[in-house]
C-alpha cells in the first residue's frame, strides 16, 4: 500500500468508509423489513433494492480491500465498478430520498403520541394495513412516527455519503491505473496530457 502514495491511502480510507456505511444501512433496512414482515406483511420494493444493492456492494469492497492490500487489484476494472455501484447507490439514493426530502421529523413528533419507536410502528401499521390488505407503501411507512422518520433520513444521509465515496474511489482507481500504466512512479516526465 505504500507504494502508491497518497492515491492508496486516500482509496482505502475511503473502501473502510464504504465497509462502515453498507453495514450500517445493511442493519437499518433489515430492521424496517423485520418489523414489517414480523405483521405479517410484505415489504416495499424500495427496502428490497436498498438491502440487495448494499450486501453486494459490501461484499464487493471487502474482496477489493484485500486485493488491494495484496496488491492484485485491476484499477481499471475497479474504476469501471465503482461507477457502476456508485449509479446503483445514486438510484437507490434518489427513491429512498423522493418522499423523505419534503418530510421534517419534527412536526411528525409534534402530531404524533409520544410512544416507542417499536410500538408506534407496530401500532401505525397494524392500523395502516387493516385498510390496505397486507401492503405496506414506502410514502405512508416513513411518517409512521419521528423514530420511524429519523431511521429512513440516516438511511438516505449514508446512501448520499456512499455516493460520494464510490466517486471518490473510482477517481482513485483511474489515478492509480494511470500511475501504474505509465511505470508506477509518482510523476512521469512528459506525461502532460
Amino acid at each position: 500500500m505504500q507504494k502508491h502514495g497518497a492515491l492508496g491511502a486516500t482509496f482505502f480510507i475511503a473502501r473502510v468508509i464504504q465497509f462502515c456505511s453498507l453495514i450500517a444501512i445493511i442493519g437499518l433496512t433489515a430492521n424496517f423489513i423485520a418489523q414489517i414482515v414480523n405483521n405479517n406483511s410484505t415489504p416495499p420494493g424500495i427496502f428490497i433494492g436498498t438491502i440487495t444493492v448494499t450486501c453486494i456492494a459490501s461484499i464487493y469492497c471487502l474482496i477489493t480491500s484485500i486485493l488491494f492490500k495484496d496488491d492484485i487489484l485491476p484499477f481499471l476494472i475497479c474504476a469501471i465498478a465503482d461507477t457502476l455501484v456508485l449509479i446503483a447507490v445514486i438510484v437507490v439514493a434518489v427513491i429512498i430520498g423522493r418522499p423523505l426530502s419534503y418530510l421534517q421529523c419534527e412536526k411528525i413528533a409534534a402530531v404524533a403520541d409520544k410512544m416507542s419507536s417499536a410500538y408506534a410502528f407496530a401500532t401505525k401499521l397494524d392500523h395502516y394495513l387493516g385498510n390496505l390488505g397486507g401492503q405496506v407503501k414506502y410514502g405512508s411507512l416513513i411518517g409512521a412516527s419521528k423514530e420511524v422518520c429519523l431511521e429512513a433520513k440516516s438511511i438516505w444521509g449514508l446512501c448520499i455519503a456512499l455516493c460520494i465515496m464510490f466517486f471518490i474511489t473510482a477517481v482513485c482507481c483511474a489515478c492509480l491505473w494511470k500511475q501504474k500504466k505509465n511505470g508506477g512512479g509518482g510523476s512521469v516526465k512528459g506525461d502532460a496530457v
